[in-house]
């Protein structure tokens, strides 16, 4: 069998913050690919607008570089579980992983998923272990972790047998060696791991053309572009190819433009042979997961398999008081073309219509996952509402089953027992609780996902800021039958239309937490605080002050209020009860009762 010794398919995967895409930028910066002038910003890889603020990736991004005479392809893949379809449909695409994990911290519950997912299909795994600069670094252990992990998933093994760099990606440094002294200024140990150990692709260019499309893409001059990667055969430009439909189907077209991916750009080329990872325009209805073939000889690559979603919620139109004020896109019509354009390139979402012609229901991997889609939707100038997440409950061989994931805490000792708590009742079973040394405590759980909804802004009440959870799906298994996670406090609703004033404010602090500042305008059944007890009430927040002719003895007193809580988008999806919506415009994010009208409320309640 021959082999494309030129070039090597890589993807490189992470828990959360481990510093792939730092790791990235590096191998860029040393390798022959850009030029002298060439500057390159930080976490270059992270191009979306989110992804740069919150310094996570979300969508997987391929760049290519030149090492010795030879192309690197690299893909940079997401940590967060919720983002796993997109680590997945990746792993079709290489031959081998880098597997990043921090010196310090070592395999987390995310480094479990994504190495789960590259040992599943197959993958030979080569680990980096990074930020060995860190004062408390542990490589050696680190790496006694990796192994430990690699042996609990089943790697066969060729997949035990890995070579490990140690490196810092913001230092640009690397070396064989386990001692941060012996660090050198060169990711040169990186990419010699890669061309010695990383398989290189078959070479069957002279059989008929499969490539299968992984990823999508939209540009507004072509239309749609599928990225994948050419398994056999070779396709050049104004060629006539076969789309191998999902549903069995065939289609024939042309192929217009392809590009080949060299730093961080697509460079226009006119063939690509087995092996290379290209993006291809020409096809308009072309889907994940389809493949393009020789018209002579149509086969399809087997589909790809991605994850069910494990969390609902609907999306509806805005009927507030305040509806259509801030929004751009605000009819029933705009919301459903914006989610199906949605489908087109996340593979993980589904939509569904319901009953009501303004309402949709939307399904994803996790609370990030739907919450992302949510902040890019209002930032193009979408006004909609959502629905409480609910988890999607399946029946399995006759048994009602939900999701439960797998939970990571590192807490200081002194939160230990708050936190174990807070897991009771979330009905969460403890798997291992391990001293992990300088009085921290790293505690694992296995809890139904709709416990999670809405934690963790109390978890970092609970540990004061200085814990650490992290979470990934890991099973169904039987429903629980109690109500888990719900909020214990009520609301502060509004009980009329108006801007909320000083005076009411001050009158209701020792009520409960309030949302809002003076000069926000409200509406009846708008939420504008929490309340320190567990039931609702409805509350007169514009209330103004009385003004009479009779001098005060305290005129003088300045009102002096706190500073009001306020809620951000996903604080705001956590904190909601089954009764409420959230509203959301481009400019604010609203909590509100379902029904507005205080009597109606109340007849409601009192029926349920």
């Amino acid at each position: 069998m021959n082999y494309r010794e030129d070039i090597r398919n890589i993807a490189i995967i992470a828990h959360v913050d481990h510093g792939k895409t730092t790791l990235v930028n590096e191998l860029l910066k040393q390798s022959d690919t850009l030029d002298e002038r060439a500057q390159i910003a930080d976490r270059a890889m992270d191009s979306n607008a989110i992804e740069r603020e919150r310094g996570i990736t979300i969508l997987a991004k391929n760049t290519a570089v030149q090492y010795k005479g030879k192309r690197i392809n690299i893909l940079d893949t997401p940590g967060h579980a919720d983002f796993g379809g997109e680590v997945e449909r990746i792993m079709k695409m290489v031959d081998g992983v880098i597997l990043v994990v921090d010196a310090y911290e070592g395999t987390m519950p995310q480094t479990r998923f994504v190495l789960k997912k590259a040992l599943e299909a197959g993958k030979r795994p080569m680990v980096v272990v990074n930020k060995i600069d860190k004062p408390a670094a542990r490589p050696e252990e680190v790496v006694d972790e990796v192994l430990e992990l690699l042996i609990e998933l089943g790697a066969d093994d060729d997949q035990l047998e890995f070579p490990v760099v140690y490196a810092s990606a913001v230092n640009g440094t690397s070396s064989n060696s386990s001692n941060p002294e012996d660090q050198e200024p060169t990711m040169d140990y990186i990419f010699d791991a890669v061309l010695d150990y990383i398989p290189a692709p078959v070479d069957n260019s002279d059989e008929p053309l499969q490539c299968q499309v992984t990823m999508l893409d939209y540009n507004e001059f072509v239309g749609r572009i599928g990225i994948g990667r050419v398994f056999r055969g070779k396709m050049k430009v104004g060629d006539s190819v076969t789309v191998m439909k999902v549903d069995g189907s065939k289609k024939n077209f042309r192929i217009t433009k392809l590009y080949g991916f060299l730093g961080l750009n697509r460079v226009e080329i006119s063939e690509a042979s087995a092996g290379d990872l290209i993006a291809v325009s020409g096809m308009d209805d072309i889907y994940v997961g389809e493949t393009i073939a020789a018209v002579d000889s149509p086969e399809a690559l087997p589909l790809l398999h991605i994850d069910e979603p494990t969390l609902e919620m609907n999306f509806l139109t805005n009927n507030s008081p305040f509806a259509g004020r801030e929004g751009k896109y605000v009819t029933a019509r705009n919301l459903e073309d914006r989610l199906m354009r949605e489908l087109h390139t996340d593979v993980s979402l589904k939509v569904i219509p319901t009953d009501s012609p303004d309402t949709f229901k939307v399904a994803g991997r996790g609370e990030l996952h739907l919450s992302i889609l949510i902040e890019n939707m209002r930032r193009e100038g979408y006004e909609f509402q959502v629905s409480r997440p609910q988890v999607i409950v399946r029946d399995i061989d006759g048994v009602k089953c939900e999701p439960f994931e797998r939970v990571q805490i590192d807490t200081p000792e002194e939160y230990m027992g708050s936190v174990i708590e807070a897991m009771g009742h979330r009905r969460g079973e403890m798997a291992d609780m391990v001293n992990t040394g300088n009085q921290q405590m790293r505690l694992v759980f296995s809890v139904p996902s709709r416990g999670l909804i809405g934690f963790s802004t109390e978890f970092m009440s609970l540990t004061r800021g200085y814990g650490i959870l992290n979470h990934s799906f890991d099973e169904y298994k039987p429903f629980i039958n109690a109500e888990i996670g719900q909020r214990r406090n009520g609301t502060l609703v509004s009980i009329d239309n108006g801007t909320a004033t000083t005076y009411s404010i001050m009158n209701l602090e020792d009520r409960g937490t309030i949302f809002v500042e003076p000069g926000t305008e409200v509406y009846a059944g708008m939420i504008v605080g929490e309340n320190s007890r567990e039931n609702d009430l409805t509350v007169n927040i514009t209330k103004a002050k009385n003004l009479t002719n009779v001098r005060s003895a305290t005129k003088d007193q300045t009102a002096v209020i706190k500073t009001p809580r306020k809620m951000t988008l996903e604080e705001s999806i956590q904190f909601m009860a089954d009764d409420e919506y959230c509203e959301i415009t481009p400019e604010n994010v609203r909590l509100r009762k379902r029904i507005l009208d205080k009597s109606m409320r109340a007849k409601a309640n009192k029926n349920k």
